[in-house]
């Protein structure tokens, strides 16, 4: 068998897209002949999932997964809500979940690496690109979940209370999406930005009142603020008279954390201009 050089993995890596080790095993099995090799992974779907490997996947699915005070929630990306729904995709983003959680991980890269030959199957059999893009592990005295459809996922831990507690909690969190959990918890940064903000909103009331009178008017907009910005402030979504807060220390709970991820979130998704695309691949096909 010819030897495996760096060089010969370095080569068949530019061609291919694909990491080290899937080259040099590529290699071992053809017996050092990288035109062999490309041959092989190509029937195998891996070149294919390389290429798909740089489409931008904003679409994908949450799920959540709770066992007594254990919670665990996962996004999986695709590139079309289309493929989101379908059996095959689904069952990739459960197995991913569950074996994050068996193996207690808490983040994402561990289950990256150990369902790549997963995704590059599923990313050949579906022609989109698919990531796990992230997950967080939460434990506490009460955990709970709420799952709406595939797009929103909310874990909530408590002190005290219940599962049912929680997860009318994390239901109302998948409505409201409050910005953090309580008043203290917005940084002097943002209440800053809050501030200047109003000021340039409200330049025509303000001007020529008294300075204590200006005080009052931004002391009201930044405590509304806060309220609509925090959790425990928040008026409940089943019953708007109580703040969630004092939901939860009617229930002899405390809400000590929530986690809530939305499909796609902060992706910066790419613009297709249709018109051309079209013509470059037309312009393709004359060359």
């Amino acid at each position: 068998m010819a030897e495996i050089t760096a060089a010969m993995v370095k080569e068949l890596r530019e061609r291919t897209g694909q990491g080290m080790m899937e080259c040099k095993k590529a290699l071992v099995a053809a017996g050092g002949d990288i035109e062999k090799a490309i041959d092989d992974m190509r029937a195998s779907g891996a070149i294919k999932a390389a290429k798909k490997s740089g489409n931008i996947a904003a679409e994908g699915a949450i799920a959540v997964r709770v066992e007594g005070g254990r919670g665990l929630i996962i996004e999986v990306n695709s590139q079309t809500d289309f493929l989101a729904l379908q059996d095959d995709f689904k069952a990739f983003v459960k197995d991913s979940l569950d074996e994050a959680f068996e193996q207690k991980l808490t983040e994402a890269a561990p289950l990256i690496a150990s369902r790549e030959s997963a995704r590059e199957a599923l990313v050949a059999k579906c022609g989109e690109n698919v990531n796990i893009r992230r997950l967080t592990a939460v434990e506490g005295e009460v955990v709970g979940a709420y799952l709406h459809g595939h797009r929103i996922g909310v874990l909530v831990t408590l002190k005290g209370g219940d599962a049912e507690l929680a997860k009318d909690i994390a239901m109302h969190v998948a409505a409201s999406n409050p910005a953090v959990l309580s008043p203290a918890d917005v940084s002097e940064e943002l209440i800053a930005k809050e501030k200047e903000i109003f000021l340039q909103l409200n330049a025509d009331k303000i001007a020529g009142k008294p300075e204590n009178i200006v005080e009052n008017m931004i002391k009201g907009r930044i405590n509304k603020f806060l309220a609509e910005a925090s959790l425990v402030e928040q008026p409940f979504v089943k019953d708007p008279e109580v703040k969630v807060g004092d939901l939860a220390k009617k229930a002899g709970a405390q809400i000590v954390s929530f986690v809530r991820y939305e499909v796609g979130e902060g992706i910066e998704k790419a613009e297709v201009d249709f018109a051309a695309e079209v013509a470059a691949q037309v312009a393709a096909s004359k060359q």
